[in-house]
């Protein structure tokens, strides 16, 4: 086959000038290119080459087949480390899962081998993003709002960032039945603690109900997880930041301060009155002891008083005259016995007692002479 030339062509000059192609002249007298049959003619002699003639050229050719047919069946060992598991595939199907050590399989493309790694933790960072170097001080945290902000049970906003760490439960799962485990598990997650933050309060999700909301998610989490055959295990959820939404935060704080100080003034109150109530209740069982020992006190007194006067009743029966009398000297007696009076029986010689005679004051001396 000839090389058509053209004037003016990208091998030839401009104007009236022969152009030049890449063989020669650009009027046929330079040297053509090869045709098809001849660079096919050129590629059979250099294979012939390669192929000894004879009869041991044969043999050697079967030993080259089966030596190669050896050196591909040997492809098929394969070595399962400790932390990993072996998944077996024939012609693309999953066929087995094997145990660590060395196995063997039909080597490619045939058979196919995955040795996924599923004692490594794996962590997914929900509602921010770590920029650097985990750790590192040059490192910096990037929020994602998208992803963090969510919807309590009364109505609130709140900004959650967490973490998800979890690892392979069953690697044959893992590498079949979900195409992206990474944003899986992050989506599932996020379904998982927008259910639970849902059914909390703002304050409860923010310290009171802190620990119940991770154990609660990772629960959920794994359930959502295990129905799509995922072959992932969770390992912890774990909190990072839960805060209400920057743009609200200083009047939270002013809200949170005035709890805080409301229950401060509750408790200071609540010490008093476990002050005060014992003490008034102290007093007033003293005060019913004492009204209740004055009761049996005036009780007792009135039915002495009463059971005396019906003696002294049954012996003024007996003998009137004689309970006048004595009736009339105990009154007497108990009336002047503070007077100060003397009194002289006019048989022992009362008259001649001189009247002005300070008989009070000797008798006060005589007594406390003695």
């Amino acid at each position: 086959m000839g090389w058509k030339t053209q004037r003016g062509g990208p091998w030839g000059g401009s104007g009236g000038g022969g152009g030049q192609g890449p063989w020669g002249g650009g009027d046929g007298s330079g040297p053509q290119p090869p045709g098809i049959e001849e660079i096919l003619r050129r590629s059979q002699d250099k294979f012939k080459k390669f192929i000894p003639s004879g009869g041991g050229g044969a043999r050697r050719i079967v030993l080259l087949v089966l030596a190669a047919v050896v050196i591909w069946l040997g492809t098929g060992f394969y070595r399962v480390q400790p932390s990993e598991q072996g998944v077996e595939m024939l012609f693309g199907k999953f066929v087995k899962m094997t145990s660590p050590g060395l196995n063997y399989w039909f080597p490619g493309p045939i058979g196919e081998v995955f040795t996924p790694d599923v004692t490594n933790t794996n962590i997914t960072s929900v509602g921010f993003r770590t920029i650097g170097q985990s750790g590192a001080h040059n490192s910096s945290v990037r929020d994602v709002p998208e992803e963090s902000l969510m919807l309590t049970g009364d109505q609130n906003i709140i900004d959650i960032d967490y973490q998800v760490q979890w690892r392979i439960k069953n690697a044959a799962d893992f590498l079949f039945n979900i195409r992206n485990p990474e944003a899986t598990v992050k989506l599932a997650s996020e379904s998982a603690i927008r259910e639970i933050v849902g059914q909390n309060t703002l304050e409860d999700a923010l310290a009171k109900q802190r620990q119940q909301v991770e154990s609660e998610t990772h629960e959920v989490l794994q359930k959502i997880l295990d129905s799509y055959g995922a072959g992932v295990f969770i390992d912890s959820v774990k909190l990072q930041k839960v805060e209400p939404p920057k743009q609200v935060i200083d009047a939270f704080n002013d809200v949170q301060r005035a709890k805080q100080d409301r229950e401060r003034q509750q408790n200071e109150a609540q010490a008093y009155a476990n002050d005060i109530i014992p003490k008034a209740k102290g007093e007033a069982a003293r005060m019913i002891q004492e009204a209740t020992a004055y009761k049996e006190k005036m009780t007792r007194e009135a039915e002495g008083e009463a059971k005396r006067f019906l003696s002294v009743y049954e012996a003024y029966k007996g003998g009137k005259e004689v309970t006048r009398t004595r009736l009339y000297l105990e009154r007497m007696q108990q009336v002047l016995k503070d007077s100060e009076k003397v009194i002289i029986d006019k048989g022992q010689g009362g008259t001649g007692v001189i009247p002005y005679l300070p008989l009070p004051e000797i008798k006060k001396r005589s007594e406390g002479a003695n």
